[in-house]
């Protein structure tokens, strides 16, 4: 029987894992409900890696993770959900695919020990001509190969297992390896040498081949089963830029699944439109950027700039920066990517090749171009690459002049490689760099816009509600850099430059690193995430040092370097000339910071689109980058609260966190029960002296109100008679219950109780 589809009006994300599988979140199902979203979104539920804790390095796509369950627990999952009248949204992978364990993966398995004549041949990314599939799993030492093995007929490299190909099993370790359609070379040699298309720099992910008719459906067969059954109600398509043809991907999917909310994770840059693809909109970064920016006091740019000036001793250039990050992921960490390229054009010196295409990448403004954008993006970069590098003229014309025939292998494949340079320079590497002011440092953000006025966001929800109506909003997911509520504090810092620089140069007077911008980094992610556990600050840090890739790194780390990093980190807790501080001072900005998070949320939750609630985040969060942000959530806790206040519970702003609960479950309820009042988006005008500090809109009936800047409001008095005139003559918050029933309401008696308010009318 097919079950009617379900539309999706709220999401909530579930990290499902083999610590939390299938049928946990089958008991999240009541509370889920109550909360008011109507689906759970799910991380892949395909079978991953083993003892993999994200899924996305599937390993085989035609069975349910039996980690996590299997197909007894899905169907399990389902029934709980059905019982509560919520559906489900799941997450694909059709990239790339595991092969870590090339046991565990079936048709990586069979490419190792067939080759080209492997039925599975075509499924991955791999270039046949230069000879044998290398893989990256040998130690740093010139006689690793001597470790080599044969046990129950297969080749064993310490704990790593292989296939021996038909009538070569004869001979020693050595003899039966050389004989292989694949060579075991050493890890180093991975980011330079691979003879396969990876997922950016990971060697461990293989790049799959989906727009072959056959390799679709093979990888998509099960998922699409699900969709016809009505089983899922929506599908996340995990970075489609990898994709060879993502638009031809799509339509197929699209075809496959008509009837089937669909949403991609497509990076935009700032002032970048998705393209016109038959989706339902992205994963929503471009409006978790949006919305942050609007409680960052755009007027702190100047101040922060010269304190990073002044603490680095360099001014520091955001496009030189990204240029400079980029060009090294293009020539370095996808090193063989870029020889492949370079391979496509004979006709230019191979050399000049390889600095052409990455320079091309590196100036190149977006993570790729699609049409009919994507010929403009293209012209951009090359004026900014021929600035740059004069000597290449005749290159950069020769390889532009190939990029732009759509028809060109090699202009099919450059589009691949921009956006894992763009991944790698900016949001793995220049994030780390640059630490300005690191709230802006997020994924989708541009860290080089210092905030977003209101009038931009109104401009940018009207259009969204327009062109992508249900288009997903988010403030966290499981890779953003730092939780929604870490952001919000840190965006109190921008009221306060001048204090903050005072503090932060005598902390790092105090405690010296000899990487100025990574101790600035540290020491704003402190406070933004006061009070951390001291373990996962010294995490955090070790991964921050080591993507920024300056003063230590992941290949080579310097351990004197780290060593003073971590004294830095034990620091903060335990040397009182800034232990005490520290803490005073993340004490002293956290009720501006809870207003900000409370603002934001709401805002996300109300505005067009179709909000998601990452895992934990109803409460106050202060995850930092993966792993971190998928740490274990405390269910029972959140269940508790929220039925308090189903009680009748008014709970104060404090560090429960129940009114971030009471904003997220009552305008989710609002959205699931009263979908009429969401159906317009009209900015409304606030009069008063404090108007520039609320951000005010109304969804057709609902009257979302937010307060930003709420350190400078006070400091100009309040509210006072600023005023907000309601779009009918009585309507009631669904946060206080009070009623208001004048037409007109002053916002110091709107938000008394909360700085924010979701006002719709009285029934």
């Amino acid at each position: 029987m097919t079950d009617t589809p379900r539309p999706v009006g709220a999401t909530y994300r579930v990290q499902v894992r083999p610590d939390f599988d299938l049928d946990a979140t089958a008991g999240l199902a009541g509370y889920l409900a109550d909360l008011g979203v109507t689906h759970l979104y799910s991380a892949p539920l395909l079978t991953a890696a083993p003892g993999s804790t994200h899924g996305y390095d599937v390993v085989d796509h035609a069975q349910v993770n039996p980690q996590l369950g299997g197909e007894p627990a899905r169907q399990r999952l389902l029934r709980a959900l059905r019982s509560v009248g919520l559906g489900l949204v799941v997450d694909i992978v059709p990239n790339h695919a595991g092969v870590a364990v090339p046991a565990a993966n079936p048709a990586w398995w069979d490419v190792l020990r067939r080759g080209r004549d492997s039925a599975y041949a075509d499924w991955f990314d791999i270039d046949w001509a230069r000879g044998r599939l290398l893989l990256p799993v040998l130690a740093e030492d010139p006689d690793a190969l001597d470790a080599l093995t044969i046990v129950d007929g297969e080749l064993r490299y310490h704990e790593h297992r292989f296939p021996i190909a038909d009538g070569t099993g004869d001979g020693s370790p050595r003899e039966v390896h050389d004989r292989q359609h694949y060579e075991l070379v050493c890890w180093r040699r991975g980011d330079a040498e691979l003879t396969y298309r990876r997922f950016f720099a990971v060697s461990s992910l293989a790049g799959l081949r989906v727009e072959d008719p056959a390799v679709f459906a093979a990888t998509h067969e099960l998922i699409l089963a699900w969709a016809a059954a009505g089983e899922i109600d929506g599908i996340r398509v995990d970075h489609p830029d990898g994709l060879r043809d993502p638009a031809g991907y799509l339509a197929r999917l699209r075809d496959a699944a008509p009837d089937t909310w669909l949403i991609v994770e497509k990076i935009l840059e700032y002032g970048e439109e998705l393209p016109g693809w038959p989706v339902d909109g992205t994963t929503g970064y471009d409006a978790l950027a949006a919305v942050c920016g609007i409680f960052v006091d755009g007027d702190a740019e100047a101040d922060f700039t010269a304190l990073d000036t002044r603490l680095t001793g360099r001014a520091t250039s955001w496009a030189d920066l990204t240029h400079d990050t980029k060009l090294g992921a293009a020539t370095r960490l996808l090193a063989a990517e870029l020889t492949r390229l370079a391979a496509l054009a004979p006709e230019v010196d191979a050399d000049a090749a390889r600095a052409a295409l990455a320079e091309l990448a590196a100036a190149f403004p977006v993570y790729r171009g699609y049409p009919p954008d994507g010929v403009r993006h293209l012209a951009n970069a090359r004026a900014e690459a021929g600035r740059r590098r004069t000597d290449l003229t005749g290159a950069l014309d020769a390889i532009t002049r190939r990029l732009r025939d759509p028809d060109d292998e090699l202009a099919r494949r450059f589009p691949q490689f921009t956006g894992a340079v763009m991944a790698k320079g900016v949001e793995d590497t220049a994030y780390y760099r640059w630490s300005r002011f690191v709230a802006l440092n997020e994924v989708g953000g541009s860290p080089a816009h210092f905030g977003t006025l209101p009038g931009r966001f109104h401009r940018f929800a009207v259009a969204r509600h327009d062109r992508w109506p249900t288009s997903m909003t988010t403030l966290s997911t499981h890779d953003t850099k730092r939780g929604e509520d870490v952001r919000a504090r840190l965006a109190v810092l921008a009221e306060l430059p001048q204090r903050w620089a005072q503090l932060v140069t005598g902390w790092m007077a105090a405690v010296p690193l000899p990487d100025a911008a990574l101790a600035h980094l540290l020491w704003q992610t402190a406070v933004g995430a006061w009070p951390v556990e001291r373990e996962r600050l010294h995490a955090y840090a070790e991964k921050a040092a080591r993507e920024a890739a300056v003063s230590t790194g992941w290949t080579d780390p310097d351990p004197a370097f780290e060593q003073a990093m971590h004294a830095l980190v034990d620091a903060m807790y335990d040397d009182p000339a800034v232990s005490g501080e520290l803490a005073a001072f993340a004490a002293e900005i956290t009720p501006a910071g809870w207003s900000n998070s409370l603002g934001q949320k709401l805002i996300q939750l109300a505005m067009p689109g179709v909000p998601d609630t990452y895992q934990g985040t109803e409460l106050w969060d202060n995850s930092l980058v993966d792993p971190d942000n998928r740490r274990p959530v405390d269910f029972g806790v959140r269940r508790e609260l929220l039925a308090r206040l189903d009680a009748g519970w008014q709970p104060a702003v404090d560090d429960t966190g129940a009114a971030k609960l009471l904003v997220v479950s009552r305008t989710l309820r609002a959205r699931r029960d009263r979908p009429e009042l969401f159906g317009d988006y009209q900015p409304m005008l606030v009069h008063g002296p404090a108007a520039r500090h609320a951000v005010v809109f109304d969804r057709g009936g609902a009257v979302a109100v937010a307060t930003r800047l709420p350190l400078r409001l006070a400091a100009e008095g309040g509210w006072r008679d600023t005023t907000l005139s309601l779009p009918v003559n009585q309507m009631s918050c669904l946060f206080t219950g009070r009623v208001y029933s004048d037409g007109r309401v002053r916002l110091a008696d709107l938000l008394a109780t909360y700085p924010v308010a979701l006002l719709v009318p009285t029934t």
